[in-house]
């Protein structure tokens, strides 16, 4: 069993779904995040954060997968105040809801004044509500931007053990790694991290508190690419031990602390019917529904296609594991 911590799937296709549920991804969490463009008024924000709580939890369902969230504002629309202040306003209303697991993903862009201000509300937000914190990395300046957020946070008194510092590479996961944080680390063309760094990262620093993510989101991105990176740990050696720890087990063990993300919501099989409807919606076009109990993968591939094998076995899938380079 796999688990992808972070990714964008309000973005993602239902080819996506099916490929991660073939996989072996039984569970994911999709962060709030900014959409590509900015959004103009604070309703737009409101209905994203609905269908973070509603239609993808259910669309995520009718694959076989358990889908979490984490709620906040992200650091870039952090930068129009005026919005801003709307959204953190609708904020603790929305955190309280059924399958939230984190405040985030919040943090630092361009590491401004408002950027600063906002990320500290939203780790007072976080205290109030008893919920650990997902924390976006600055893609400028990254070493100093995160060895300056875990500062801010410790600054608040917020435990290390609570928070995962995400978007992590070579040059930053000593210092998050040392001062007690979760390390997630998104493997990400050419932006990021590869798969092949990855295994270089976990010989180097070991499993604990490492997480491996996607972050797949609108752009050139890949939802494979936790079963694509926990297949080549397995070739270049890696022990399935760590190979379960950052790839599965250190999710648990992070985001577990919220009280919403249970193993047992995945481990202890739930019926999946794509006739039934989401306000009236449904997932399908026009196909045949399929029934199916969410433990069998049944639902991940038609009828006379190959099943998935477990990526952890090392061998080839019915999916697509080629690594993810640079």
């Amino acid at each position: 069993m796999l688990i992808d911590p972070h990714t964008h799937m309000s973005a993602r296709t239902t080819d996506d779904y099916e490929n991660m549920k073939a996989a072996g991804i039984v569970a994911i969490i999709e962060p709030a995040f900014w959409m590509g463009q900015p959004r103009t008024n604070a309703g737009a924000y409101q209905d994203y954060l609905s269908s973070l709580v509603g239609w993808e939890r259910f669309r995520a369902a009718q694959f076989g997968i358990r889908h979490y969230c984490t709620i906040g504002l992200n650091s870039k629309e952090a930068n129009n105040e005026a919005l801003a202040e709307e959204v953190m306003e609708m904020l603790p209303m929305y955190a309280v809801k059924e399958g939230v697991v984190a405040i985030g993903e919040v943090g630092y862009d361009d590491q401004t004044e408002l950027e600063d201000r906002y990320f500290r509300k939203q780790i007072e937000l976080a205290k109030e509500l008893g919920l650990p914190i997902m924390v976006h990395t600055p893609h400028r300046d990254k070493t100093q931007g995160t060895i300056h957020t875990m500062d801010v946070l410790e600054e608040h008194g917020f435990e290390p053990g609570m928070v995962c510092i995400d978007h992590n590479n070579e040059e930053t996961c000593k210092y998050v790694l040392d001062r007690g944080y979760h390390a997630g680390f998104t493997i990400y063309p050419h932006t990021k991290m590869g798969s092949e760094r990855m295994c270089e990262v976990v010989k180097q620093y070991g499993s604990e508190r490492v997480i491996v993510d996607s972050s797949a989101d609108w752009g050139v991105s890949d939802p494979m690419a936790v079963p694509k990176t926990a297949a080549l740990m397995k070739k270049r050696g890696i022990s399935d031990e760590d190979i379960h720890l950052t790839c599965y087990q250190n999710a648990i063990t992070m985001y577990g602390q919220s009280g919403n993300f249970d193993e047992k919501d995945w481990t202890e099989s739930f019926d999946v019917d794509q006739g039934t409807l989401f306000d009236g919606n449904s997932v399908l076009r026009g196909q045949t529904p399929r029934k199916g109990d969410s433990a069998t993968g049944d639902l991940a591939h038609n009828e006379g296609e190959q099943a998935a094998v477990s990526v952890a076995d090392g061998q080839s899938a019915a999916v697509d594991l080629t690594p993810i380079q640079n």
